[in-house]
């Protein structure tokens, strides 16, 4: 029998899915265009307009979690393949992980990033390969006096823990 949580999990996908559609958009904008025609004869009380902050205000507070759910699963899992493709290549491993970095962290792997990419585009301009930054350099000459590990044929039988 399905947990409760997967069942949120399937309704979150389905719903995520539904409400990302052209349809559902036409729909919702068919239905405030009914609500404003409707104002004259209501004579435009607070009861009218009530009932559309209301209905607006409850549908946006519950798809707020939902689709929150939907796209932090989405995020896992690109994450989890990002990590594989990583672990199957000749990528550094450091960078498994860095998602749970905090800000400044994240900044200073960008600009180190950023620079080794520099140093990467000068050095094809100039025929010749460059590494620009200190870290790489010792990457360079770290890797190269131990042989790399083969490659994994294969994904993970668990995904490892964070």
């Amino acid at each position: 029998m399905a947990t409760p949580q997967h069942l949120f999990t399937r309704f979150a996908s389905k719903t995520s899915e539904w409400a990302g559609r052209p349809v559902t958009f036409v729909l919702a904008v068919v239905l405030v265009a009914v609500w404003a025609a409707t104002g004259p004869l209501f004579d435009f009380s607070e009861t009218w307009q009530l009932v559309i902050n209301t209905g607006t205000t409850i549908i946006t507070f519950l798809m707020v979690f939902v689709l929150q759910n939907a796209q932090t699963r989405d995020a896992r899992a690109v994450q989890a393949k990002l990590d594989e493709i990583i672990l199957t290549s000749h990528a550094e491993n450091r960078f498994i992980g860095i998602e749970h970095l905090d800000d400044e962290d994240l900044k200073h792997l960008d600009r180190l990033v950023a620079k080794a990419a520099k140093g990467v585009r000068e050095g094809r301009t100039n025929g010749t390969p460059k590494a620009t930054s200190s870290s790489h350099e010792a990457n360079e000459k770290r890797t190269s006096a131990k042989p790399r590990k083969p490659k994994r044929k294969t994904a993970p039988s668990k995904t490892p823990s964070r």
